[in-house]
């Protein structure tokens, strides 16, 4: 009989069901739910209901049960033997709020999402309340964000008062998955609870001081925080009964979607950098210490192995490139070849893509700014190139601040599978590129699951030995920085910082003269 394990992914668009045979080491199935699509019955628009209210972000939790009951019902169609699955682990989307009342059912119809804007003013008040920006990294290790789940929990506090006293029991998405298919199991673990900005991820432990600062009595609406390198339980008899798992099916601790997804592209020790081009931008490595930004801007993360994942996180990546083809009636491959018909540099003409907030800088309210265009640069071609550039500078210049050189760069995500991408990354970041094959952040839950199964079956075994039996990378996307265009991205580079600091009243070097360097380097190489 076949060893298989399953990992689960609830992203904000939809969700993926990886199954890997570990007896022969290979992929067994793998399954996807698009929400807008698969479940048009919750109504929503990439995954997330429509909104009016500026900066709202929300989706039912409901859906992402029926997604994972939909991805379970479609194995069993097709003759997937679940009863062989040893262990589940689940990877969600980060922050997410689930907000349950003492009988288990939803007390806040809705979970506000990673990318709600909506709740910068209790970021304020907590961090006014704790003592300052300085005070709050002392906390936590992190400022406080409306990307991570505190502020979403003062903000219910403050003005869904009868909502947060009804709610016995706080939990992220991947939780609440955990929640569904143990039967009522209710733990964290350390790599997505360190989004929270409630809990120390250097001490691990939750801060009293931030919590109380929202309410007294929210300490006992949190769960406990177990290490992630356990289960937490087995399947529950309903679960096992419907989809015809075995009643010793265990479940993992689960995480985030970032830890997972480290796992999923093999950033498990010192050197590699994840790079995940999707509908946000995410750059993450692995540490053995944790890292702190005195500034705030990189998060400071558990990942799911014991150690530390470092991680930037910017709002916008693929938002912007897809209105662009969409305006323009574009394909991906007609996008690459508008780009191989522009040079790097984009003539000095540099775009910064905030077009819908950003949350590396914390910009909620932040707009697009176009730098350099003349009246007639506003084409196609020009537009392409500063999309791309400018989208990878933002991703760059944040992680500049990391005291983590790479050795190689894994990619993951859909903007991974293209050429012209690929190579912006290795030319930027100044590091060969490789796109990973397979689905990321459910396979890195399938493997995680493995891994622990292994370990609790008294096995010494290592997350490399696990992780390496599986990676596999697309070698046609390969990419090395191209020497010949050096001098000009690192001072494209220059001229990105100078710009974004500027506008935001920082003090930087003259980005006029910064472009005319560019334009000079531009004219000597091309």
């Amino acid at each position: 009989m076949d060893v298989l394990f399953a990992g689960i992914d609830v992203s904000t668009q939809g969700s993926k069901l990886v199954i890997i045979d570990w007896t022969n080491k290979s992929v067994l199935y793998v399954d996807s739910i698009q929400y807008d699509r698969d479940l048009p019955f919750y109504g929503t628009m990439n995954g997330i209901i429509p909104n009016e209210n500026k900066g709202v972000s929300e989706s039912d939790p409901l859906m992402w049960i029926a997604a994972v009951e939909l991805l379970l019902e479609r194995a069993n169609k097709n003759s997937i033997p679940l009863k062989n699955v040893k262990a589940i682990s689940v990877s969600g989307q980060q922050h997410g709020l689930v907000a349950l009342d003492k009988n288990g059912e939803l007390s806040r119809p809705t979970s506000k999402l990673w990318n709600d804007f909506s709740t910068q003013e209790e970021c304020d008040l907590l961090t006014q309340k704790v003592g300052g920006e300085d005070q709050m990294i002392a906390e936590i290790g992190n400022t406080q964000r409306t990307g991570y789940t505190a502020s979403k929990i003062y903000n219910m506090f403050r003005h869904e008062k009868d909502a947060y006293d009804k709610t016995e029991i706080f939990l992220l998405v991947h939780n609440y998955i955990n929640w569904y298919l143990t039967g009522g199991v209710a733990v964290m673990e350390p790599g997505d609870t360190s989004g929270t900005a409630l809990w120390n991820p250097i001490k691990q432990t939750w801060s009293n001081n931030v919590i109380s600062s929202i309410s007294e009595d929210l300490k006992s609406k949190l769960p406990d925080v177990k290490p992630a390198t356990q289960f937490i339980g087995i399947i529950s008899a309903a679960i096992a009964k419907r989809f015809g798992f075995s009643l010793e099916c265990k479940i993992g601790a689960g995480s985030g979607d970032n830890m997972y997804g480290a796992v999923g592209t093999g950033n498990i020790k010192p050197g590699i950098v994840t790079v995940s081009l999707g509908t946000s931008g995410t750059a993450y490595t692995f540490m053995k210490k944790p890292y702190v930004d005195q500034d705030g801007e990189i998060a400071c993360f558990c990942d799911s192995t014991g150690h530390y994942l470092p991680l930037l996180c910017v709002s916008n990546m693929a938002n912007g490139y897809n209105d662009f083809l969409k305006m323009h009636s574009l394909s991906h491959t007609q996008f690459d070849e508008l780009i191989a018909f522009t040079v790097p540099g984009n003539k000095g003409n540099l775009l910064i893509p905030w077009f819908e907030g950003e949350r590396t800088p914390d910009l909620p309210q932040a707009a697009p700014l176009y730098f350099g265009f003349k009246q007639g640069d506003f084409d196609q071609k020009n537009m392409a190139r500063a999309l791309l550039e400018g989208h990878v500078h933002n991703l760059y210049d944040g992680f500049r601040k990391l005291p983590a050189k790479p050795a190689i760069i894994h990619l993951t995500g859909g903007l991974a599978q293209s050429p012209s991408w690929c190579q912006a990354i290795a030319n930027i970041f100044d590091c060969e590129t490789v796109p990973v094959e397979g689905e990321g952040a459910a396979m890195g839950a399938a493997l995680h699951a493995a891994w622990i199964w292994k370990m609790d079956q008294g096995y010494d075994t290592k997350i490399n030995y696990v992780v390496n039996n599986f990676m596999q990378f697309d070698e046609s996307l390969r990419r090395k920085p191209q020497p010949e265009y050096q001098d000009i991205y690192q001072k494209q580079k220059e001229l990105y910082h100078s710009f974004s600091s500027r506008v935001r009243g920082i003090k930087s070097r003259d980005p006029f003269q910064l472009r005319s360097l560019l334009m000079d380097a531009e004219s000597k190489t091309i």
